[in-house]
């Protein structure tokens, strides 16, 4: 690289990766595909607007890559980047089985947003997971421009040692505010939501659209190893395309209706929520679509479309449940109790009498990466919560197994007890690199 500051910096985070292993949740290892893809020469299109589907009855990669059709874009010389959207929409429907996606959100969080321009008014009431039990700043944080225009209501966890939400609570809310979007989703919560039973809640409520953000959990939807809320009549889900299914960062958007020409404005019914979304997000709520990244994005549904993502989606949840089983026998309290998914919230407050600032940074020392997290009504503030957050998809994806669960859970409970001590924090640090270069990153391989 020519930019010699760029790439030492490019090197040393490489250096940093392959030395290290990543238990952040929502963090995880892309292969070389994927990277090349993201750094194609894709980047170089704007593409404002979309690819036509009309008169495409045939949905395989070969017909995809074959045809030209008409299309909906602002500019010329678009050939290429139909045939690579349209492909990676078409993977995206296999892989959930919906009857349409938009792949041109940058991220979950803007993905989310689109959803809400596209079916509420301003002032009209969401309701989603209190963010302090779970849930994500998307959904109605008072910080968030989304709070600013929508009025967010709030359910949560019934019980913390178990995880089970308050559905009780949720219905009552339901009902006495009228939502027009219901949101299941979450961020730092370990358990498998009951779909049916919410789902049943929002029929209750006229006009009210069911939106599943699973932006942490698609990967183990595609794996099998998640309940797939369109199989529960879900309207809509949204999901990021990096964390467990593996792709480049951005955001995905999947719904069920028909799909229509997005040049006309249709009526706002949940059957045209395809077309309502597709004008939302442009030019609704965004300009150009990153092309290079819909590219890898595409390259990435047909990685997880391979056989060998399921077993890479039963491995990640096993290796979580491992890893919660041996943190609890070394004092871990975990928030419900353990997991059935990807994502581990411990309470280290309680647990060691340490912040969960401290301990990240104690962890971090020894090449472990995760993340501090409030836990459910913690009382400390967001920069040192009671609690940390980590998970499985990366370290699975690194090719770790169960047994190797056991020394993970050991270092992490070592790097707390030795936060103070230099010297055993250098020698643990030594340990986690010989056993990290072991397991090579993707990319290299």
């Amino acid at each position: 690289m020519v930019d010699e500051f760029v790439g030492k910096l490019i090197e040393e985070e490489l250096q940093r990766q392959r030395e290290g292993l990543e238990l952040i949740p929502s963090e995880n290892y892309v292969t070389a595909d994927v990277m090349a893809a993201t750094g194609s020469v894709f980047t170089n299109k704007y593409s404002e607007g979309y690819p036509s589907f009309e008169g495409l009855t045939e949905y395989g990669d070969e017909k995809l890559a074959e045809e030209v059709l008409a299309d909906r874009r602002y500019y010329g010389g678009q050939v290429n980047t139909n045939r690579v959207e349209r492909l990676a929409i078409a993977r995206a429907c296999r892989l959930f089985g919906a009857d349409h996606a938009n792949v041109q959100p940058h991220s979950g969080a803007q993905a989310n947003m689109a959803v809400y321009n596209a079916w509420c008014e301003e002032g009209d009431t969401i309701l989603g997971m209190d963010l302090g039990h779970g849930g994500h700043l998307t959904h109605g944080a008072p910080v968030t421009q989304a709070a600013k225009v929508y009025n967010f209501v709030r359910y949560g966890q019934k019980d913390i040692t178990t995880g089970e939400i308050d559905y009780d609570e949720l219905e009552a809310v339901a009902l006495k505010e009228q939502p027009k979007i219901l949101i299941v989703g979450y961020s730092a919560y370990s358990r498998i939501p009951n779909f049916k039973r919410m789902a049943e809640i929002g029929r209750k409520v006229e006009g009210c659209m069911l939106m599943a953000d699973m932006a942490h959990v698609a990967g183990l939807i595609v794996g099998g190893m998640h309940p797939n809320p369109f199989d529960y009549g879900f309207d809509v889900v949204t999901t990021t395309t990096h964390k467990t299914l593996r792709g480049p960062r951005g955001g995905l958007i999947l719904t069920k209706g028909v799909v229509g020409n997005p040049m006309r404005k249709p009526e706002k019914t949940l059957e045209n929520l395809p077309t309502l979304i597709d004008r939302s997000v442009f030019p609704g709520t965004q300009g150009g679509p990153l092309m290079h990244v819909i590219a890898a994005k595409a390259v990435a549904f047909g990685e997880a479309l391979r056989p060998e993502f399921r077993e890479y989606a039963k491995q990640v949840v096993k290796n979580a449940k491992r890893l919660a089983d041996e943190m609890q026998k070394l004092g871990f309290v975990l928030i419900s109790g353990g997991t059935d998914n990807h994502l581990i919230l411990a309470d280290v407050m309680k647990s060691f009498g340490v912040n969960g600032a401290e301990a990240e940074v104690a962890i971090d020392e020894i090449g472990l990466s995760l993340n501090k997290n409030s836990v459910p009504d913690d009382e400390l503030p967001p920069f040192r919560p009671s609690g940390i957050r980590l998970g499985t998809p990366g370290i699975t994806t690194r090719g770790l197994k169960e047994g190797d669960m056991v020394k993970v859970a050991q270092w992490i409970k070592a790097a707390i007890d030795a936060r103070e001590d230099d010297a055993e924090l250098k020698k643990l640090r030594a340990e986690v690199k010989e056993f990290s270069l072991r397991f090579p990153l993707p990319s290299d391989k």
